[in-house]
């Protein structure tokens, strides 16, 4: 608790402590607002613990401001409004209380405040709030209102329920018992003026996931009622005001997504990212055999159809079957490059969305800042980096879901059912993407540490029912991932790990944390950037060192004032530091530490900086929200505002580069390719399909997948016994031959054991014909296979082929 907070508590005019606040919306209850006052007073009187009353004038135009006055006691202060409704009116009475519980109640006092124990007992059980209610059990009714206010109240609630707080059968009655820091904290941050602000503070509260208690009261209809028929409407505008701000900024996340993918995403089918490299081959294919082998009813963790004869292990190759089996029917209505173009679009709109709703329930529930923070959570440069082919680190929905489940289970409130939700997220995610997986567990697990360092008691506090719901939800997610799991690790094609060496970009400099991405809209410098990464797919860091100056500006500011933003900047720096390395400035760095362990032997180190990408996010919403703070000055405030979007602006990033594709040959779009494959055989390009050239994936998916290849695209082992993970097959004696001829252009000596070298590969593959197609290089290609064959090819349908049926 602040200072500020336990100042509240103390009254400064009488010295006793406040234990209750009592705040009263009054407009024009000249008549009513007396009655009310004594019988409020009379039980309050009884209690023995410090009161105050606080009514607020909403500009009235009788005597009601005059009859606080009259009553000359420090304890019943009169706040005065202006007029604008009930919302405004609780807004600026609930930010003048100090009580440590602050009870809500109506002028009319329909119900009577001889139901407050009621209200009280569910607070001391845990609750942040109690909501009198008169429609659960135990509720009473002594007069009625009009049958047609009933039911226009029963149609309201159920919208209420549909709409905004789920779980509270009546938000309307005005007898509302809070935690009083929560209150203020969540009438601050509404916005609604009228009828609904009810409606609003309900929600913030389970958004926060402070528990809220409906409880029976009586209740009894009293003349006089302010709420008029036009009333009715203005509650659903500001119903539908209250979703329109969340569905704008969905929007617009929406609306982001599109115009970075604005150069494929109208013709999915007939444009190729150019910075994905041979990645975007590889994902349509991928999706394209889960949907097959789902139609046809096979295992969707293998297939042969590339790799032949070993085949392919799907689950060792993050073909992400979360997405890709339910998509099938997407897949086979409307082809691969549709279904990946909306995996990547809609999920990476959908993962922004996903962090805004945690950053506005865990952090500020300022929208303007959760949508500023969430923006640069799911828009930061490693993901725009990976957009262009690697959605296994796009589609990252899940993790800020993850993320609250785990915070909810150090509340220790539902540990079991938030562990058993936890499980089953943990095992979607596992099929949606592990190593994302893995570096979240990294995030959460540097942000304990840190967070412990911060806070201890409170993370001693979390300790057992976190321990006791990891252990809950491992128990539920375990049996649902072991097979693929175990398929994946020791199933067909396994392999123990890839060894990525130490390739610039393998892991980061200090340098490429600190400069402008390829893709910044204004300041981007490709040279710079690619002599710092493995290639455009893995520019994992490119933060920019105004967003670092900024962060660090945040840090100092905020440093005493919001203890989050100690934990959320060592997580920031310790991310960062493990980025760089086994080494950092040619000393031992903390990932030495895991360097040679299972799983993070195959990370490629500087895709750790991805995490710090939300966690920035949230350093931001939080300086956001702070313009709202009291005691910060315009000018503050303008200055600061200016400072974020200054740090933010080059980090907009460009269009993602496309270009047209290549025509699909008519030797696979028509069919021809059937004449020269029979069953078990398979139809090899010249040259084979590898990581560098995988076109031939494309033609294999064109074809409808109707035959099988060697060569390919993929992770899998060495091979003869050697389970080390490579990208792609060994090269054979033939696979190799080829592929120098078409780098070097040369055609090479064949002579009588390179044919008899062929012969062998062809039969291991089990050929049925060899294809060449329109490429650079593709005479000396062509006449490089006359000579392995020993016979000219002929030209077919836009290719050239050899009939080794012949």
């Amino acid at each position: 608790m602040t200072a500020t907070a336990t100042d509240r508590k103390t009254d400064r005019e009488t010295g006793e402590t406040v234990e209750l606040s009592v705040v009263v919306p009054a407009r024009d209850e000249e008549l009513r607002l007396s009655p009310t006052l004594d019988a409020l007073v009379d039980h309050l009187e009884q209690t023995g613990a410090g009161w105050e009353i606080v009514v607020v004038d909403d500009g009235s135009t009788d005597a009601t401001g005059d009859l606080v006055a009259a009553r000359r006691d420090p304890r019943i202060r009169a706040v005065t409004g202006e007029g604008r409704g009930k919302g405004h009116a609780l807004r600026l009475g609930v930010a003048a209380t100090r009580g440590r519980r602050i009870l809500v109640t109506d002028a009319d006092l329909a119900t009577p405040v001889t139901e407050l124990d009621r209200l009280e007992h569910a607070l001391t059980e845990g609750h942040a709030a109690a909501v009198g209610s008169r429609a659960v059990p135990g509720a009473t009714l002594g007069d009625r209102q009009h049958r047609a206010r009933e039911l226009l109240g029963k149609a309201g609630n159920l919208v209420i329920r549909a709409t905004a707080v789920r779980g509270i059968r009546d938000t309307q009655c005005g007898f509302k018992l809070f935690d009083g820091d929560k209150a203020r904290a969540a009438f601050a941050a509404s916005r609604v003026d009228g009828w609904a602000i009810d409606v609003e503070v309900l929600r913030h509260f389970q958004r926060a996931d402070w528990p809220v208690a409906e409880v029976p009261v009586h209740w009894s209809h009293r003349p006089g009622s302010k709420v008029r028929p036009p009333d009715y409407l203005r509650f659903l505008r500001d119903l539908a005001r209250l979703r329109r701000t969340d569905l704008l900024a969905v929007l617009l996340f929406l609306a982001f997504s599109v115009a970075l993918y604005s150069g494929r995403v109208l013709d999915p089918a007939h444009r190729y990212l150019t910075d994905s490299l041979q990645d975007q081959n590889q994902w349509e294919w991928f999706f394209a055999v889960t949907a097959d082998n789902v139609a046809h009813l096979r295992n969707p963790l293998f297939s042969d159809l590339q790799g032949f004869p070993d085949g392919v292990n799907l689950m060792a190759n993050t073909a992400m079957p979360g997405l890709s089996v339910p998509l099938t029917p997407v897949t086979l209505l409307f082809g691969p490059a549709v279904t990946l173009s909306l995996v990547m679009t809609l999920g990476l709109a959908a993962t922004a969305a996903a962090w805004y709703w945690l950053i506005a329930k865990r952090l500020t529930p300022h929208r303007g800042a959760a949508f500023a923070g969430a923006t640069l959570a799911a828009f930061a440069p490693p993901f725009v980096s990976h957009a262009n082919a690697h959605p296994n680190f796009v589609v990252l929905f899940m993790i800020p879901l993850i993320v609250d489940r785990a915070l909810r289970l150090c509340a220790g409130t539902r540990v079991t059912r938030d562990a058993v939700i936890l499980g089953l997220m943990a095992a979607y995610q596992v099929f949606l993407g592990e190593e994302a997986l893995l570096l979240a567990a990294i995030g959460m697990l540097l942000f304990a540490l840190a967070h412990t360092a911060v806070r201890p008691k409170e993370a001693a506090a979390a300790v057992r029912p976190l321990l006791r719901g990891l252990a809950i939800g491992a128990a539920v997610c375990l049996p649902l991932a072991l097979y693929p799991l175990a398929w994946q690790f020791s199933g067909p094609q396994s392999y123990d790990g890839i060894d990525h060496g130490t390739a610039p970009g393998t892991a980061n400099s200090l340098r490429a944390l600190l400069t402008f991405a390829e893709r910044s809209l204004l300041a981007g410098d490709a040279e710079a950037t690619r002599a710092l990464t493995l290639n455009p797919t893995e520019q994992n860091a490119f933060y920019g060192w105004p967003l670092a100056l900024l962060a660090l500006a945040i840090t100092v500011l905020l440093w005493r004032r919001r203890p989050v933003v100690r934990a959320l900047s060592a997580t920031v720096l310790v991310a960062a530091l493990l980025s760089m390395g086994p080494r950092v400035g040619g000393v031992p760095g903390p990932w030495a530490l895991l360097d040679e362990l299972p799983l993070f032997e195959s990370v490629i180190e500087s895709r750790v900086a991805m995490i710090c990408g939300p966690v920035l996010g949230m350093l931001v919403a939080l300086a956001v929200a702070e313009r709202t703070a009291a005691g910060v000055t315009r000018t503050v405030r303008h200055a600061g505002l200016a400072a974020v979007g200054l740090a933010l602006l080059p980090l907009v990033p460009a269009p993602l580069r496309s270009e047209p594709r290549a025509e699909v040959p008519a030797f696979y779009t028509d069919g021809t390719w059937k004449s020269y494959v029979q069953d078990g055989e398979t139809l090899v390009p010249v040259p084979l399909a590898e990581p560098g050239a995988a076109e031939a994936l494309h033609w294999q998916t064109a074809a409808g997948l109707g035959f099988r290849m060697p060569g390919g695209y993929f992770n899998g082992p060495y091979g003869d016994g050697d389970r080390t993970g490579v990208y792609g097959v060994p090269l054979r004696f033939t696979a190799s031959l080829l592929q120098d001829a078409q780098v070097t252009g040369v055609v090479p000596v064949i002579d009588t054991a390179a044919r008899e070298a062929t012969a062998a590969d062809l039969a291991y593959w089990r050929a049925g014909v060899l294809v060449l197609t329109p490429q650079p290089h593709a005479d000396v290609l062509r006449e490089t296979v006359d000579k392995l064959v020993g016979r000219p090819g002929r030209r077919v349908d836009g290719v050239w082929v050899w009939d080794l049926h012949d």
